[in-house]
């Protein structure tokens, strides 16, 4: 399980917090506020870049590292002054490259405000020569 000493500073400086679903919540401040009464475009990016990041370190083995080379963002409604939940799906894990979708909505799962496809190296530790 994550706990916010888990996730990169940045996750702070945004409020997020880690649920024990796997889920991140990113609570609703005024300092996230972009245009009057809407959560600025960037900080839903990074909370879906943080909820991807955290999926594939979960899925790796310790010791490995998993950094975005790509994210596509689909903002599908704005995002009201309100808490902002996130969640990741890796659809492949290879060798090298890990492909996910993050999704994150306010009211319901079924309502997303913004959706991301993206594409993130993977850097496994060295196997142990016996």
């Amino acid at each position: 399980m994550t706990v916010l000493s888990d996730l990169p500073p940045y996750a702070a400086t945004l409020g997020i917090v880690p649920n024990p679903d796997g889920s991140l919540t990113m609570p609703f401040a005024p300092s996230l506020i972009g245009a009057p009464g809407r959560i600025h475009g960037g900080a839903l990016a990074g909370l879906l870049e943080l909820a991807a990041l955290r999926a594939v370190l979960e899925a790796l083995e310790p010791g490995a590292t998993a950094k975005p080379i790509n994210v596509t963002v689909d903002y599908l409604r704005e995002g009201r002054m309100e808490d902002t939940h996130a969640r990741a799906t890796i659809t492949r894990l290879g060798r090298r490259v890990a492909n996910v979708r993050a999704e994150a909505w306010q009211d319901s799962p079924d309502r997303l405000v913004v959706a991301a496809r993206l594409n993130i190296l993977v850097d496994r530790p060295a196997p142990a020569v016996p």
